[in-house]
C-alpha cells in the first residue's frame, strides 16, 4: 500500500489498521491506537474518590486522584488535590501542598506513586538480557526550584533506579524527560501484581536515597540530595501529562478518550456516583443480613473489597403488604469475584427478624470497590 492513504483506506479485512500503511501524521501515537502510555490517568482527569476535594494523607497508601497514591512515613505533612492549574493542552494536574516545614528523618519518605500492573508491562522483558529501554516524561511545576528526584523500582523493592530532574523557574510548568535502560537483573512481575513502581519523591531521607542514574540493589525512593517539598511550609508541587513508554524518545502524550481511561481506572477502583437502587434480598434466617447484587462495570484486577459509602432504605415485600427499613450497624463483606458478587451488611442491629420466607427487594445504597495494587 502507498503511504499517502488515509484511515478509511488502510483498514484491513478485520477492520484493523496496519501502522505501516498510515501517512505521516495520520494515526500518530498521540492519537492513541494502542496502550503506549503504561501510566493510567496520567493527566489527572479522573478523581472518583474525592471529586476534586483536597485530602490530607494520614496513612501510607492513601489514594488521591485515581491510580495515584500517597506514600508517607508521617501523617498530615502534605495535602493532595486535583487541580485545574495545568499547562497548555491539559485540563487538570495533581497539586501537592506542604503543610509544615518538616525535617525528614533519615529513614522517612514522602512520595507520590503509581504502581503499574505486571500484566501491562511483559514486553519490557526486565530481569532478562532482552530488557528494553523506557522513557518517562511528565509536566511539573513547583514554588521551589532545584534538583528533584524519584525512582523506578520492582515489586519486591530490591531493584531501584533513582532519577533526577531540575525545575529551573518557580511556578512555571516545565516538561521533563528521563530515559532509563531496562534492568537485566532482579525479578519483575508480569502477573496481576505490581510490575513496576513509579515514584516521585517529595522529601526522602538519606537512608532511602542513593546515587541517580544507575540501577541499585535495594529499597530506595529518591536520589541523593533531592529537594524536599515537605521541608518548606506552603510549598507547592504539581504534576500532569505523566507518561511511561518503551523506547528512548519521549513521544507526545497519549490521549485516550475519557470513557476508556475511566474503564482503565475502574479495574482498580470504582465508586458509584450516587446512591442507587440495587436488587437485593433478605434470606430466611439471614434476615439480619441484607444483601445487594453487584455487577462490576469492568473486570477488576482481583476480588475487591467493598465499602458502603451511603446506606439507605431497603424495600421488600412481606406477604401482600410492602414494607421497608434502613439497615443500621453491622459489618461489611463482599462475596464474589472480580466480575460480580454480593455486598452485604452482616448482623445489623435493626433487621426484621428471622422467618422462613425469602424476601426480595431493592436497596438504596452507594458502594465503592477497591482492587488496588
Amino acid at each position: 500500500m502507498g503511504k499517502s492513504r488515509n484511515i478509511s483506506q488502510v483498514l484491513n479485512d478485520q477492520g484493523l489498521i496496519d501502522a505501516g500503511d498510515l501517512a505521516p501524521g495520520v494515526g500518530t501515537p498521540e492519537q492513541g491506537f494502542n496502550f503506549r502510555n503504561r501510566i493510567i490517568n496520567g493527566d489527572m482527569r479522573i478523581d472518583q474518590r474525592n471529586a476534586g476535594a483536597s485530602v490530607t494523607p494520614a496513612a501510607p497508601n492513601q489514594y488521591t486522584v485515581d491510580r495515584w497514591k500517597a506514600d508517607i512515613s508521617v501523617s498530615s505533612k502534605y495535602s493532595a488535590q486535583q487541580s485545574s492549574t495545568a499547562p497548555t493542552g491539559f485540563v487538570n494536574s495533581l497539586l501537592i501542598t506542604s503543610l509544615s516545614a518538616y525535617t525528614v528523618g533519615s529513614a522517612e519518605r514522602f512520595c507520590m506513586t503509581q504502581n503499574i500492573e505486571g500484566l501491562n508491562v511483559p514486553d519490557l522483558a526486565w530481569g532478562t538480557a532482552n530488557a528494553k529501554t523506557i522513557t518517562l516524561s511528565f509536566w511539573v511545576r513547583s514554588s521551589l526550584t532545584g534538583t528533584f528526584g524519584g525512582v523506578i523500582s520492582n515489586s519486591a523493592q530490591n531493584r531501584s533506579y533513582p532519577f533526577t530532574y531540575t525545575i529551573s523557574s518557580a511556578n512555571t510548568f516545565e516538561q521533563k524527560t528521563i530515559t532509563i535502560t531496562g534492568d537485566t537483573s532482579g525479578t519483575w512481575l508480569t502477573t496481576s501484581g505490581i510490575g513496576l513502581r513509579v515514584i516521585w519523591g517529595l522529601g526522602v531521607g538519606s537512608t532511602l536515597s542513593t546515587t541517580a542514574g544507575a540501577w541499585a540493589a535495594g529499597e530506595y525512593y529518591s536520589a541523593t540530595g533531592a529537594t524536599s517539598v515537605v521541608g518548606t511550609n506552603g510549598a507547592t508541587w504539581y504534576i500532569t501529562g505523566a507518561q511511561l513508554e518503551v523506547g528512548s524518545v519521549a513521544t507526545p502524550f497519549e490521549r485516550r478518550d475519557y470513557g476508556r481511561e475511566l474503564m482503565l481506572c475502574q479495574r482498580y477502583y470504582y465508586k458509584e456516583p450516587s446512591a442507587a437502587y440495587l436488587l437485593g434480598y433478605l434470606d430466611g434466617s439471614l434476615a439480619d443480613y441484607p444483601t445487594a447484587f453487584v455487577f462490576h462495570p469492568v473486570e477488576m484486577r482481583t476480588t475487591p473489597t467493598t465499602v458502603f459509602e451511603t446506606v439507605g432504605t431497603f424495600y421488600y415485600n412481606s406477604g401482600s403488604a410492602g414494607t421497608n427499613f434502613t439497615p443500621s450497624g453491622g459489618t461489611t463483606s463482599y462475596n464474589g469475584n472480580s466480575r460480580r458478587g454480593l455486598s452485604r451488611k452482616n448482623a445489623i442491629s435493626n433487621g426484621p427478624g428471622s422467618t422462613q420466607e425469602q424476601k426480595a427487594g431493592q436497596w438504596q445504597i452507594q458502594l465503592s470497590f477497591s482492587a488496588e495494587l
